[in-house]
């Protein structure tokens, strides 16, 4: 159904449908359609800048589809498994995944479990093609949370900050998910905000959507100035286990364990592992004083006939040599040289002329 949603702060609105177009029976959601750019432009990026990181992009494009894949059967189990409560009653809606529900990170940890062994088999540098991916995977989720946006969803808490969002259904149908969570405000906590006119929701989604660009632009700048390979994949977990901590304290549909928000929990814990983990390497390598010591793959000699093509190249066989011509023998010449079974006969038969005479 079509939603008007609301800036009142910001003094503008719009109707928004969930629907992009039909085909046929089969209506194609804005969601997928936004999801599916999003990874576009990730792999886009990821396939145009392989070189940089000393990697051959036909094996790089096979880990990164078997990633992709894997990342979103992960994200959507690790949804489903937080949030069984939907599910346990209908569990074909499981499988629809067009009508929202994934978890960013149980995407992120398949996505690296799965190319870790892609990357073994298909002889892929891991460390490298972590990196390489980093920048890619953070812009597509600064293009994907826009999917929330036009469900919208994944909003958060009540505010009456100037940029607050409303929405209502168009014709005045029924209550948004937005105007249902309004609703359970206590009169005191309206007041205190002086009034239901003045609040809103905060637009989470665009939250995350600025701090994942300004992320890729970070990693972007990262890249040729990163010190080990490594660092950009921990860079990654740093600031958007940081994003993750402050916005998911304000989203009102959270997974959660107990008291405790799911992504919050992991977004914190992966940021201070990152940061610990950065710090120690850098320390490492700058007091050894070695400049092969956790040498960026890049400027290796392997990756250096990577970029030019000849590393996978079959080698091919040695021919081998004449026996004849590695032969001790000696080569015949034109007078042969007789045996001594030869010889004997010829001798007697000297002989027996001298006799004779």
């Amino acid at each position: 159904m079509t939603q008007i949603v609301s800036f009142p702060g910001l003094g503008f609105s719009f109707s928004i449908s969930p629907d992009a177009f039909t085909v046929g029976a089969l209506t194609i959601k804005w969601y997928g359609v936004i999801f599916a750019c999003a990874f576009l432009a990730g792999t886009l990026y990821v396939l145009k800048n392989t070189k940089k990181f000393g990697l051959d992009s036909d094996r790089v494009i096979d880990v990164l589809l078997g990633a992709i894949l894997s990342g979103v059967i992960g994200a959507r189990i690790y949804y489903v498994v937080f949030s069984w409560d939907l599910y346990k009653d209908n569990p074909m809606d499981i499988f629809k995944i067009w009508n929202g529900g994934i978890g960013i990170y149980g995407g992120v940890i398949a996505a690296i479990l799965c190319g870790y062994f892609l990357c073994r088999w298909r002889k892929v540098r891991f460390l490298p093609m972590l990196d390489l991916c980093s920048a890619g995977l953070i812009l597509a989720q600064a293009i994907g949370r826009w999917g929330n946006f036009v469900n919208v969803e994944a909003f958060g808490s009540a505010t009456t900050v100037p940029w607050r969002m409303t929405s209502e259904y168009a014709g005045g149908i029924g209550s948004t998910m937005v105007e249902r969570y309004l609703a359970t405000l206590s009169p005191e906590q309206i007041e205190a905000m002086g009034g239901m006119e003045k609040i809103g929701v905060h637009p989470t989604f665009f939250y995350e959507s600025v701090w994942c660009l300004l992320g890729f632009f970070l990693l972007m700048w990262m890249t040729k100035r990163r010190k080990f390979d490594g660092q950009l994949i921990l860079t990654y977990a740093m600031w958007y286990g940081a994003e993750r901590f402050v916005v998911e304290g304000l989203r009102t549909d959270s997974l959660m364990i107990g008291n405790l928000r799911v992504s919050q929990v992991l977004g914190i814990l992966s940021a201070v592992a990152a940061l610990i983990a950065m710090v120690i390497v850098l320390h490492k390598k700058k007091a050894s004083n070695d400049p092969e010591y956790l040498k960026l793959y890049v400027d290796t000699e392997e990756a250096q006939l990577i970029r030019e093509g000849r590393f996978y190249e079959k080698k091919q066989p040695e021919p081998l040599e004449d026996p004849s011509l590695t032969s001790d023998e000696p080569e015949e010449t034109g007078t042969k040289q007789p045996s001594e079974e030869d010889a004997a006969p010829a001798q007697q038969e000297k002989l027996g002329d001298s006799e004779k005479e």
